[in-house]
Order: C-alpha cells, then structure tokens, then sequence
C-alpha cells in the first residue's frame, strides 16, 4: 500500500457513519468504503476532523482503522492526531500493524511560536515511529496554527518520514507555488494533496498539487477532475469544476457542512443515516430543501446526482 513523497490522485476524507442512536454504524462503514474505492479513490483518510474523530472512544477509533484497512483495496491513512502522544502511539502503532499505508497528524491547537511548533511535531515523530509515513495536516483555519513557508520547510528537513502535505490554508495558492519554488530550490520532495472541500480545486494542480484529499460527497468527481487535470484539459476541468462549485459552496457553510455532507453522502445510498455523534448540527427542512435543488440543477450538467 505505497504512500510516499511521490503520492498523487485523490484521497477522500471519510466521514465516519452512525446509527440514530449514536453508535458507530459498522455497515454503513464498510459501504463507505467500497463507496470510496468504486468511485476510483487512489486512497482513503480516515479519522480526520471530517470524521468527528474527537467524539470517538480510543477503542472505537482503532477498530474503524482495522476494519477500513482490512477491507480496502486501496492505501489507508489514519488520521492519529491527539491531545496526547500516548493515545496517539497506540492509534499508529495498531493502525500500521494492521496494514496502514501512513497517518496523519495536526498540529496541536494550542502551539503559537515556531519553537512550540518544532517540538511537538520533534515529539510527535518520537510517539509514532520515524519510521512511519505520515501526512502533515496545515488547516489554520479550524486549529489555529499558522504553519508558514518557512516552517513547513524546516519540518520537512527535519522529518523524512513526513511524505506528505495536507494543505488546507486559506487563501492558499501562493503558499503551494511558494513550497514548489523551494523545492526547484532544493528542498526535498513531498506530496501535497489539498482540501478545503474541494473550494479551489479547479486552480491548485495548476499551482503544483499533486491532488485532493478533501470530503466533497462526490469523490468520483475528483477523480474525474484530477484526471483531466493530469491530461492537460484545462477547459474540461474547469467545467466540471464550475457544475460542482454551487454545492461545494454549499457544503463548506461553518457549522453546518458536515450535515450537509452526510446528508447527500445518504441520498447517494453512501451511508444509512446522516446524524452526527453529538454535539453536532442538523439540517433543517428547508436547508434539505436547499441541497436538493442544488442537485436538481447539478444532474442537468452531470448525472451523478
């Protein structure tokens, strides 16, 4: 299951199903995933913010990997971040012994200087392993961690294990042409797959991404978009992009997105139920409504919907 510096194509970030009770719902997990790899997923993201894996109990959170893993035909990244690096060392530890391409790992919220930022992530490569692949997760916007050029950079010098960028900031496109030109420079390579639901996919190959790894409830749609991205079909793409565009909009809604997500990840037969582990968020009659008619309007330019 390759995960490395060279990784392209689209890895979705999973969101993680329950029951209307708030019990993981261990057969909508397994339908996601063949969701995921039917659609042409290179790989899938699990536990990561989408995945509400902060509501989740540790033994919970290792045995989603297990089984993801298991069932997967594609590499797996687990997403370990936590507010501790006990529970962090177990989750990565269990998830690669299950047969995990790589992890993923976030800042913690509450680091501020560069020097707070090159400790934990010096402490995060020591719980994990160095010799475990992982994904840098720079999402400023909800973790409140400002990873600039120049601090990337020093971690990727730092930490050959980290093979991969998440990158998620907002605005975020000189920032993938700024670590490019550091790489022509001479820094060492690394994959960046971007996010952000997918808000900017229509110029971010142009800047150098290597692809998405985003939550969009349309994965086939990525994969569509990067390929012709990757085949130099720059108008097709484009179009594509714009058909979509409405309900990415949608979909990125601060507090909401998430149960706009699994509202149409449910409609499209993904899951068996859109409820979120609590605290969470519901739609409204009229915000279903809503997303309905934004997949009214996008199966006339795609069937998809």
């Amino acid at each position: 299951m390759t995960f490395g510096t060279q990784t392209k194509g689209v890895y979705p970030i999973a969101a993680t199903p329950f029951t209307p009770d708030g019990g993981v719902d261990w057969d909508s997990l397994d339908r996601l995933t063949d969701f995921y790899q039917d659609a042409g997923a290179t790989g899938i993201t699990i536990l990561g913010i989408l995945g509400e894996a902060q509501k989740l109990e540790p033994e919970e959170s290792r045995e989603i990997a297990r089984r993801v893993v298991r069932r997967s035909r594609v590499p797996v990244v687990v997403g370990v971040s936590s507010p501790g690096f006990a529970a962090m060392r177990t989750l990565a530890r269990e998830a690669m012994e299950a047969g995990a391409a790589g992890v993923m790992v976030a800042p913690a919220s509450h680091l501020r200087s560069d020097e707070q930022i090159a400790a934990y992530f010096s402490q995060a490569v020591d719980a994990i392993g160095a010799d475990v692949p992982w994904a840098l997760q720079d999402y400023p916007l909800t973790l409140s961690v400002i990873l600039s050029v120049p601090m990337i950079t020093r971690i990727m010098e730092a930490h050959p294990s980290c093979v991969m960028l998440k990158a998620e900031d907002w605005p975020g496109l000189e920032k993938i042409s700024a670590l490019r030109k550091r790489q022509a420079e001479g820094l060492r390579a690394f994959s960046i797959l971007t996010a952000n639901g997918g808000m900017f996919l229509d110029f971010e190959p142009e800047r150098g991404s290597d692809g998405a790894m985003t939550g969009y409830a349309f994965p086939d749609m990525l994969v569509d978009l990067d390929r012709l991205h990757r085949s130099g079909e720059r108008g097709a793409a484009h179009d594509l992009f714009d058909a979509h565009l409405p309900l990415i909009r949608f979909e990125q809604q601060p507090g909401v997105g998430l149960a706009i997500r699994k509202y149409v990840l449910m409609k499209r037969g993904a899951i068996a139920c859109d409820i979120q582990r609590k605290p969470g968020t519901a739609l409204t009659a009229q915000g279903r409504a809503e997303v309905d008619y934004l997949l009214e309007r996008l199966a006339r330019r795609d069937p998809r919907p």
